[in-house]
């Protein structure tokens, strides 16, 4: 004879569903009055599990109770646990269904972030330059015109630059010319003429011209932002010939690209600085490789506040850091904080030395506008993590 409960039976019929025991046993247990089936113990207040319900129902069936009493006592328990079983099914169902949607979510989220693309690697160009060249055979005079530029980074916090061209003839670097400073404006006009005398065409043969476009700064140093030469020996005075040319940072400028990204949640008051990777570092041994790694502080105000450091790559020129550094900032302090990112390159004997940094802040210790921009962007997009590539910079 089969013995066997209602509430066993249920879990029978779920051995090939979705549902697990646990799971009707939770529903059974929140469907059953604490008191069900006379024989239970259940206390009051206290869920009656499946086998309370199990006890009760065989209670009733060994202590001699009416076969009709037991028959409609086994209908209605059919029919509640039908009814818990197919509610519990579909309350399953939903939560499956919002966990597909949940995954299917995700999903599509990761295939955005792998296929989001990278940002670009900023252009070793700088801009162009514009310019006219003659020759006075008479007095033997090199002649240049210098005209305009165009496209030029800025290079101060305005997100301009105050650019003026400084201008030589190679191999001597003595005797050099200036044109005016053009204050804020990345695409500046000067339309002057500049005068080289005393050079016969011979000695013109052997020199090249080289242009330098640098921005004014009133109190520090002025800031170099790009080059281009020109061998003279290849120029066709007689027709008077004028030039488009790429501007490139100078040579000993280039320390390579470091892509940082920036993230600031208000509620938590975290900052996050990702070192992502660098690419065409500056080679600083003997090999012709580097041995980077990352330094980073964080400042407040006048002080330095916190130190962070990543992994040293031995060999390196592009290495891939993918490191996160975590700093607490209370909102008030951003104003006037600042992250210095210093690119550095290990050695075993000796010290330590600099391949390039930059410092990322909105005020005034940003070693660019581009830096600057990137807090602003970070600041106008809380949780959000926005990167950048930064151009390093020689101490």
């Amino acid at each position: 004879m089969n013995n066997k409960s209602p509430a066993n039976s249920i879990f029978d019929g779920f051995k090939n569903n979705a549902m697990s025991k646990l799971g009707v046993t939770k529903l059974l247990s929140q469907s059953f009055s604490p008191n069900f089936g006379g024989g239970s113990s259940s206390k009051p207040g206290h869920a009656a599990s499946a086998d309370d319900v199990s006890a009760g129902a065989s209670s009733h069936h060994h202590h001699g109770g009416s076969s009709s009493a037991t028959s409609a006592t086994e209908h209605l328990l059919h029919k509640d646990i039908a009814a818990v079983a197919q509610g519990g099914w579909n309350v399953t169902k939903s939560l499956m269904n919002v966990k597909a949607e949940e995954d299917t979510h995700d999903r599509c989220q990761s295939l955005i972030e792998l296929n989001k693309e990278p940002p670009a690697v900023p252009s070793e160009k700088v801009g162009q330059i514009n310019f006219g060249l003659e020759y006075d055979y008479q007095q033997n005079t090199l002649i240049l015109r210098i005209i305009a530029a165009k496209d030029l980074p800025a290079m101060d916090l305005s997100g301009t630059s105050d650019p003026y061209v400084r201008v030589t003839l190679l191999p001597d670097k003595k005797h050099r010319l200036d044109t005016k400073v053009k204050r804020r404006t990345l695409n500046p006009r000067w339309n002057e003429t500049l005068y080289f005398q005393g050079f016969t065409m011979q000695k013109l043969h052997n020199r090249t011209l080289h242009l330098h476009v640098f921005d004014y700064d009133r109190f520090s140093r002025d800031d170099s932002i790009g080059e281009t030469y020109i061998e003279l020996n290849n120029v066709d005075f007689t027709a008077k010939p004028v030039f488009w040319k790429d501007l490139t940072a100078p040579l000993k400028d280039k320390c390579g690209h470091l892509l940082t990204s920036l993230s600031y949640n208000p509620m938590t008051n975290n900052l996050t600085l990702g070192i992502i990777e660098a690419r065409n570092l500056k080679a600083m041994d003997i090999n012709g490789k580097s041995d980077p790694y990352v330094k980073v502080w964080l400042h407040v105000g006048d002080k330095k506040v916190e130190k962070r450091k990543s992994m040293v790559f031995k060999c390196n020129l592009n290495p891939m850091f993918d490191e996160k550094f975590e700093y607490q900032l209370p909102v008030e302090q951003l104003r006037e904080a600042a992250l210095e990112v210093m690119v550095m390159d290990f050695d075993n004997i000796g010290r330590n030395e600099l391949i390039g940094k930059i410092t990322i802040s909105s005020n005034k210790n940003a070693t660019g506008q581009l830096e600057a921009q990137h807090w602003k962007d970070m600041l106008s997009k809380p949780k959000q993590s926005v990167e950048y590539w930064h151009r390093l910079k020689p101490e």
